[in-house]
């Protein structure tokens, strides 16, 4: 994964629990560089080891900590200068939702080894559609259930979010009821 999504993690952390915590996490997960490049690629292990840390650290569980790390997300990239890009994407949380795939090819153009999930939409009402949402990366959903909350607060809409498939379970890929 690319630094970003370390730095984000870093300053999760950092803004909920001070410098000292997100030392411990840097030293347990073995990231030795105090300065965590955005456009670099870092193996996704170390993004798994960060939350790991950030689990034993802070006395978390990772679906917690995912779920935490993903609304942070949808604040932190706005705020380091994606504020537009996210803006072009959909003026409504449907539109949005649709058009994820067209942001992150965006992105790609920045970040050429980027590996993004993918996310379709479909049975759409005036309040509500399912999220299908896949990756090559496992264990990720409950960051998906943040992003979805993140995005709720930025569309300033009430959500209630379910899973209702899950990809870990056999169930095809894992798929959300978003309601609003």
């Amino acid at each position: 994964m690319y630094g970003l999504v370390n730095k984000a993690i870093q300053d999760m952390v950092i803004k909920g629990h001070g410098e000292e915590a997100w030392k411990g996490i840097r030293m347990e997960a073995g990231l030795d560089d105090e300065r965590i490049v955005s456009l670099k690629n870092y193996p996704d292990s170390l993004t798994f080891k960060l939350v790991g840390a950030a689990c034993h650290q802070l006395g978390a569980e990772a679906n917690d900590i995912l779920e935490a790390f993903g609304e942070h997300w949808v604040l932190y990239t706005a705020e380091e200068g994606y504020a537009d890009m996210l803006e072009f994407t959909g003026s409504t949380l449907p539109e949005f939702l649709n058009n994820l795939d067209l942001l992150h090819l965006r992105v790609k153009n920045l970040m050429p080894e980027l590996s993004p999930p993918q996310f379709t939409c479909e049975n759409e009402t005036e309040n509500s559609l399912e999220l299908i949402y896949q990756s090559k990366r496992d264990g990720l959903a409950p960051m998906v259930v943040g992003l979805l909350n993140g995005l709720g607060k930025r569309f300033k809409k009430e959500l209630q979010v379910e899973q209702i498939a899950h990809k870990a379970d056999g169930q095809g890929p894992d798929r959300f009821l978003v309601k609003w």
